[in-house]
C-alpha cells in the first residue's frame, strides 16, 4: 500500500485546531490501516511555535528537510494575516511539488499569496471571504461551502471544517467505511457535504433589536412545523403584517419567509442526521407538509435529495 505523507506547515500564530483536527483524522486512519499515512509537522527553521491560544507546538523537522509530501496542509491563524515572507517564498517554490495542497481556514490566504489559487475555486472562513476576494481578485472565492475541491487544491472554511475536509480526503483515499469509523471515533458526522453552508440560519441572520421580533425568531426555531405565515408571526409579535414584514427585514436582514425557509431546512437536516424517522415524517415535523416540498428545498439549497443527504451520515450496508 502507498504511504501518503501529510506535511503540516507550522508558524507562529497558527490556529491549534486547524492543525490538530485534520491530524487526528489522518492519524486515526493511519492506525486503522497501518502505513496508510505518515504525518509530520515542520517549520522554517525547526523551532517550536506558539499557537493563537498560547499552546506550544514542537515540529518534527524543517520545511526544507521534509521533502515533497503527498499532502501539504497549510493551517490558518493570526499568523496568516502578516505572514513571514520566507514562509510565503517557501510555499511558492515548493507547494507545487505536493500531490495535494490543502488549506484550513485562513491558510487559504497563504496559498493565495503564492499565486497557487489564481483562477481556482477556493473558500476560507466566512469572515475572511471578502478579504480573500479583495486581496486576490484572480481567486474564484466561494463564500458559502465548508470546503471546496478544485483539482489538486482543497480549501476549507474555519476551524472544524478542516475535520470535514480531512474526512473527505480519507474517504477518497481509503473508502467511506473507514472514514465513517474515524468520524464515529471523533464523535462527528462522516462528513458534512462540502456545499453545506458555513453557518446556521441563526448565525447567518442578524438578531433583531426589538424583543417582540427576537421572540418571534426564537419561536420559529422551536416550532418549525407551526403556522409560520407572515400573518401568524405578525400576530405573535403584536404588529400588523405589513409593519412586521418591514421591521423583520430591516432588523434581521432577510424576509420572514426566507428566514423560515432556512430554519426549516436546518431542522430537517438535523432530523436526517440524528434520527431514523422516515422522510415523510421528517417533512411533517419540520413544516414542509409533503416530502416533495422538502425534496425541492434540499435540491435547491444542497444539490442533494433528503435521502441522498441522509446516506452521507449512515454506514454502508453490511458486506459492501
Amino acid at each position: 500500500m502507498e504511504q501518503r505523507e501529510v506535511l503540516v506547515v507550522l508558524f507562529d500564530g497558527v490556529q491549534a485546531l486547524d492543525v490538530t483536527g485534520p491530524v487526528e483524522v489522518f492519524s486515526g486512519a493511519g492506525q486503522a490501516v497501518p502505513g496508510a499515512y505518515r504525518i509530520r509537522t515542520a517549520t522554517l527553521d525547526g523551532t517550536p511555535v506558539r499557537t493563537t491560544s498560547g499552546l506550544t507546538l514542537v515540529p518534527d523537522t524543517t520545511l526544507d528537510a521534509a521533502g515533497p509530501p503527498h499532502t501539504l496542509l497549510v493551517p490558518g491563524g493570526q499568523g496568516t494575516r502578516t505572514p513571514d515572507p520566507r514562509l510565503v517564498d517557501w510555499l511558492r517554490n515548493n507547494a507545487h511539488r505536493a500531490r495535494r495542497k490543502v488549506s484550513v481556514c485562513s491558510g487559504a490566504l497563504l496559498l493565495a499569496e503564492t499565486g497557487l489559487l489564481d483562477g481556482r475555486r477556493a473558500t476560507t472562513h466566512w469572515m475572511l471571504c471578502d478579504t480573500l476576494a479583495e486581496r486576490f481578485p484572480a481567486v474564484r472565492v466561494e463564500a458559502d461551502p465548508i470546503y471546496v475541491r478544485d483539482g489538486d487544491l482543497a480549501t476549507s472554511a474555519g476551524v472544524t471544517a478542516g475535520i470535514d475536509l480531512a474526512l473527505a480526503l480519507v474517504e477518497e483515499d481509503l473508502g467511506r467505511d473507514l472514514a465513517l469509523t474515524i468520524a464515529r471515533h471523533l464523535v462527528v458526522f462522516l462528513r458534512r457535504p462540502g456545499n453545506q453552508k458555513q453557518f446556521s440560519a441563526q448565525l447567518a441572520a442578524q438578531t433583531a433589536q426589538r424583543r417582540p421580533l427576537r421572540d418571534v425568531q426564537q419561536w420559529i426555531t422551536e416550532h418549525p412545523a407551526a403556522d409560520l405565515s407572515v400573518d401568524a408571526l405578525a400576530a405573535r409579535a403584536g404588529l400588523s403584517p405589513r409593519h412586521f414584514a418591514r421591521a423583520f427585514r430591516d432588523e434581521v436582514g432577510m424576509t420572514p419567509g426566507r428566514y423560515v425557509d432556512r430554519v426549516r431546512l436546518e431542522a430537517a437536516r438535523r432530523c436526517l442526521e440524528d434520527t431514523t424517522d422516515g422522510i415523510a415524517q421528517v417533512a411533517r415535523h419540520c413544516g414542509y407538509g409533503t416530502p416533495e416540498a422538502m425534496r425541492r428545498a434540499f435540491l435547491r439549497a444542497l444539490a442533494a435529495s433528503p435521502a441522498e443527504y441522509r446516506r452521507r451520515f449512515q454506514p454502508a450496508p453490511a458486506g459492501r
